[in-house]
């Protein structure tokens, strides 16, 4: 079974005076990118079985997005599998808020070694970073913009074994040009 992680940058998000960073809502454009990256996902069969996403309120609503718009596209009705109870295991992990691109990996290596698919929804300059990290030859050297997304395709046969240069970008998308 070939194992791939799908790093995703959030959607746009609003600039609101006097609102923290980590309470940023999304735009309405946002919101759309979102489902169209849902949408892109399971037309394409990256269907996550573990999702990692920051816990602030952009990329948890880029998820919710996401979510939706994977479980109304046909592929996601044809069966695709998931984890047990048909939906992938989320957790909401501070250091992807706040971590590095190895601090990423490092989340990533943590993974179930069953799981197939890995969502990872973050932030820049880290998700944008492991995307390099992953694969310094092929990834966006201009990073990933918002709702952007890099599926890496593992060169190895277990999460805990992923280490850098070691996870060929296999497709890529960006909501808006």
């Amino acid at each position: 079974m070939t194992k791939r992680v799908v790093l995703l940058r959030h959607a746009k998000a609003e600039r609101p005076a006097r609102i923290a960073d980590f309470d940023r809502p999304l735009t309405a454009r946002g919101y759309a990118d979102a489902g169209a990256a849902g949408a892109w996902l399971a037309h394409g069969g990256h269907l996550p079985s573990v999702v990692i996403c920051s816990p602030a309120k952009r990329t948890r609503q880029t998820w919710h997005g996401v979510a939706l718009a994977m479980a109304e596209a046909p592929a996601a009705k044809a069966g695709v599998e998931t984890e047990a109870g048909g939906g992938p295991v989320v957790s909401y992990e501070p250091d992807v808020y706040e971590g590095d691109a190895r601090e990423l990996l490092d989340l990533i290596r943590a993974v179930d070694p069953a799981a197939a698919v890995v969502l990872l929804i973050g932030h820049n300059p880290s998700i944008s970073g492991l995307s390099r990290l992953l694969d310094p030859v092929s990834a966006d050297p201009d990073g990933l913009r918002t709702s952007g997304i890099a599926v890496h395709r593992l060169a190895v046969p277990e999460w805990a074994q992923l280490s850098p240069s070691r996870g060929p970008v296999e497709a890529a998308h960006t909501a808006r040009s």
